[in-house]
């Protein structure tokens, strides 16, 4: 027997993707002389997908031949439960204790509350008796003193249930809280995987294996925090940090493991795609692809003939005896406990011209064969399904099914009792159907959950391979992956973006500097990632026609090698939280502006002066209005500011119409479409920087010639 090695293995590094991680286990176990045989790891979560699992040697020598899954349950002492699972417990008993006494103590008040005098039956003729008032008073004292004693030890009862109610309701609280990795259940299901190696190992060294696979209840998505410093000028300083908020509900506590976040799905589909060629000269059939399915061997009962002679028989009895015969073909043929009976053996020793020693059952099948020859063709019975869910295999004329195995191998039926011999009858033989397309069983095509049936199968099935039934886990393990997908759907903070959901997505990954802890309780967890180099520099915004108010922004280039995604940025001015704002998707060396708040240190007045005029000509008159813009800014900050400030002059459309730009100091310039994405016409533009604590005042204007016979429609002339 193969030696197997119990070992112990630590979670060495995770990649999160955007549903479900891929976590990489390390497994470290000293070579026996005998050499590594079967290693067993255990610990492992119970939603482990079983189609991911992947083993590998780190040491040379070994190879991995063999890995699978093992689902145990095993009962849980209480004593080795977590402390809240204990401590709700408790909870949940004393509860239950002091509603048991209030209980008590109502039935006990209703009692004594239900006293009653009940005088004696007066017989007949009697004189009335007289009423015995000092006993009613008695009884009333009683009850009214009894009632008082227990309504107070009545109101101590229901204090004490409701605070036992509000602990036990704490105690569940902080359990749901909890991680979902601690040991709540007194029945413990755990899965198991079983690596088989072969090969030799060097003497004196240590096996070192690594499990891979996947489980789902993962998510994340990035955040930055951006530091900003003050007393910069126009550069700012500072950097750009980016973490990562992960909620995880896998079943195992992350501890000190080498964290990876891939924006990639996990379940998409990475082959390559096969190319068509393209040929010249006359076209050619293309070849249908080869069958997914393969007929059964046969014989395939007969290794299980030593089983069945031992007295172990599928059906747990004793199994007959056999009678065992050697072929033609060298195979031996066993019992009807092994799935193909004597008859059946000689009857196919009979076909091939083979002389075989058979019962006298093997006797009657040969005539029975010959009358079936004698008689000639017969008409085609109904095709019986092959196995493993192939398509129809073609029954053989003058052939009906006569069980399991005879219809596979086309083997004719006897008559059944008192019916008349065959007799020789000729016909036209009718012509072979063309076989039908092949109708594989989507059960039988998920090759990697077949299992190969044993002894204990039915004689049938013995030797097959079918899907795997699904054993007394199934639910357990059902509930902990409806769990664990459960984390994609709660609500993020604001500004959040899924991962990958985006326009213009891509895969990218981002390995974390240090190893990190995410405990597996569902809920968000903000851990480090890495410090970006990005190049910032400090701008200040206003639109003084709209809002005099100035506006932070910083422009933010993207100077590292790596792509920077959507997400909430937390603004720190010199270390103090300032706001919470979105940012775009950054490629390397892409840069864009993001606004931080408004400026009270910068202050902004605009004032506008409007005059206007009648000329007249020779081809008739027209009207000017002139209009002044005067903006002062005044800084009152330590440093100097860079400004930029937006003004918009009017536009038309009409030839009649003439907009000219009055002198502007400083010079403003046009703001042209392709600089604007919203597409503004009419745009100008100052750029201005404005020392420490100093003002400046800017001036611009625009002049509004049109005939007089026309008026401005919209809008307002007199203040822009």
């Amino acid at each position: 027997m193969e030696r197997e090695v119990v070992a112990e293995s630590r979670l060495d590094s995770v990649t999160v993707y955007a549903s479900g991680a891929l976590c990489r286990r390390r497994v470290v176990v000293p070579v026996p002389p005998e050499g590594p045989g079967r290693i067993r790891v255990g610990g492992l979560p119970l939603a482990l997908d079983a189609g991911s699992l992947r083993a590998r040697t780190l040491s040379p020598g070994p190879r991995v031949t063999d890995v699978r899954r093992e689902v145990r349950a095993q009962p849980r002492e209480p004593a080795s439960l977590a402390a809240l699972q204990r401590d709700v417990d408790a909870a949940e008993e004393a509860y239950d204790e002091a509603r048991a006494r209030r209980d008590r103590l109502a039935g006990r008040a209703d009692a004594t509350a239900a006293l009653r005098a009940v005088p004696p039956t007066q017989r007949r003729g009697d004189p009335p008796r007289p009423a015995p008032v000092e006993a009613f008073l008695a009884l009333a004292d009683f009850v009214d003193t009894r009632l008082s004693a227990l309504h107070a030890r009545l109101l101590s009862a229901e204090d004490e249930v409701s605070r036992a109610e509000h602990a036990w309701d704490v105690a569940r609280h902080r359990l749901a809280e909890a991680s979902r990795a601690l040991p709540t259940r007194t029945t413990l299901t755990s899965v198991e995987v079983v690596v088989t190696l072969a090969g030799s190992t060097p003497a004196e060294l240590e096996l070192e294996l690594e499990l891979e696979y996947v489980v789902p209840g993962t998510t994340w998505f990035p955040s930055y925090q951006l530091t900003l410093s003050r007393g910069a000028g126009t550069a700012a300083g500072g950097g750009l940090a980016m973490r990562a908020n992960i909620a995880q509900a896998t079943g195992e506590d992350w501890t000190g493991v080498r964290l990876s976040l891939s924006t990639a799905d996990l379940h998409r589909r990475t082959s390559l795609p096969e190319l068509r060629s393209m040929r010249l000269g006359r076209r050619q059939d293309e070849a249908a692809p080869g069958p997914l399915w393969r007929e059964p061997p046969t014989g395939t009962g007969e290794l299980f003939g030593g089983y069945d002679d031992a007295g172990r028989g599928p059906t747990g009895t004793p199994a007959p005896p056999v009678a065992r015969t050697r072929s033609a073909f060298g195979a031996v043929a066993a019992g009807a406990g092994a799935g193909r009976s004597v008859a059946e053996m000689a009857t196919a020793g009979a076909t091939a011209g083979s002389a075989s020693t058979v019962s006298g059952e093997g006797h009657e099948d040969l005539l029975m064969r010959s009358l079936d020859r004698r008689a000639g063709p017969r008409a085609v019975g109904p095709r019986p399904a092959a196995p493993y869910g192939g398509p129809p295999a073609p029954a053989a004329l003058g052939a009906a099914p006569r069980g399991p195995g005879a219809a596979s191998r086309g083997i004719p039926a006897p008559p059944p009792p008192g019916a008349p011999a065959p007799q020789a009858i000729a016909f036209a033989a009718a012509p072979p159907l063309p076989p039908s397309p092949p109708q594989p069983d989507p059960a039988l095509q998920d090759y990697a959950g077949l299992v190969l049936a044993g002894p204990d199968a039915a004689p049938a099935a013995r030797g097959r391979l079918a899907p795997d039934v699904a054993d007394g886990h199934g639910a357990a393990e059902s509930e902990r992956v409806r769990g664990a997908r459960a984390v994609a759907e709660q609500s993020a903070p604001p500004h959040a973006v899924p991962v990958g959901f985006w326009p213009g997505s891509f895969a990218y990954r981002f390995d974390a500097a240090a190893p990190v802890d995410v405990p597996a309780d569902g809920r968000w967890h903000s851990v480090p990632v890495d410090d970006f180099p990005v190049g910032l520099t400090a701008w200040h915004l206003c639109v003084p026609a709209l809002d005099p108010a100035v506006y932070a922004a910083v422009e933010l280039a993207n100077t590292s090698r790596h792509a920077l995604l959507a997400g909430p940025v937390e603004i720190l001015v010199d270390g103090e939280y300032t706001a919470t704002v979105p940012m775009p998707v950054l490629a390397p060396g892409q840069s864009r502006r993001i606004g931080i708040g408004v400026e009270e240190g910068v202050r902004v007045a605009r004032r506008v002066r409007t005059a206007e005029s009648t000329s007249t000509g020779l081809r008739g008159g027209s009207t000017v209005v002139a209009q002044s813009v005067e903006i002062e800014v005044a800084n009152r900050l330590g440093h100097a500011v860079s400004l930029e400030l937006l003004e918009r002059v009017p536009v038309s459309d009409d030839k009649d119409v003439r907009i000219e730009d009055a002198p502007a100091d400083p010079p403003w310039t046009v703001v042209a479409s392709e600089d604007d994405p919203k597409l503004r016409r009419g745009l100008r533009r100052w750029r201005v920087v404005v020392e420490a604590g100093g003002s400046l005042t800017l001036t611009a204007g625009h002049q509004l010639r049109f005939p007089v016979g026309k008026a401005v429609v919209g809008g307002n002339r007199r203040d822009a």
